[in-house]
């Protein structure tokens, strides 16, 4: 199930823009980590999502993560439910920064996988984020200012993407406070 969206990006200078690994436990997991999708794609980024197992392609999984690197990615988004052993099992065989994602796909709602994502032993760091679909969402924005680093096209996205954040607080306040613009109750 490999998908792959292509570069918006500038180039720097010989360089070419790198890309994100999305990977994610089951096809089931798409709806949440279409967040991270759509996230990397506002910022011009390109990505390859795939399913990976910790547990059914343990080896596919640790190879696709050992040579990552060399495949031109920057950063790595895992999804996973459950147990959540996907973003160790990845942030073992790899050195480029993990991004882990809870998934609430268990009874518990996301909270075994956010424990074992967040849980990762010492020298093997996977980020965590919220679990579910604004998980997801800031699993994309925090790839992107990762890359951005070393990309100064990401850094004007995701500095025009702060001034729209605040320019939607600021209309909401202004529209709190004009008393016509406020809904009768």
């Amino acid at each position: 199930m490999a998908r792959r969206h292509p570069a918006r990006t500038s180039r720097p200078p010989g360089r070419r823009p790198l890309k994100v690994w999305v990977a994610m436990g089951s096809d089931s997991d798409l709806p949440v980590m279409e967040e991270a999708l759509r996230a990397l794609a506002g910022f011009g980024i390109p990505y390859e999502v795939e399913i990976a197992s910790a547990h059914r392609t343990p080896q596919a999984t640790a190879e696709r993560a050992r040579n990552a690197e060399r495949r031109g990615f920057g950063a790595i988004i895992v999804g996973a439910g459950h147990a959540a052993h996907l973003g160790g099992i990845v942030a073992a065989h790899s050195t480029l920064p993990v991004i882990g994602v809870p998934l609430p796909s268990s009874s518990l709602q996301g909270l075994d996988a956010l424990l074992s994502t967040v849980q990762m032993p010492g020298g093997v760091p996977v980020a965590t984020m919220a679990i579910g679909k604004s998980g997801a969402q800031n699993a994309g924005i925090f790839a992107a200012q990762i890359l951005a680093t070393r990309d100064p096209e990401i850094r004007r996205r995701l500095h025009a993407h702060k001034a729209q954040l605040a320019a939607k607080v600021t209309e909401k306040n202004r529209a709190l406070r004009e008393p016509a613009a406020r809904p009768k109750a």
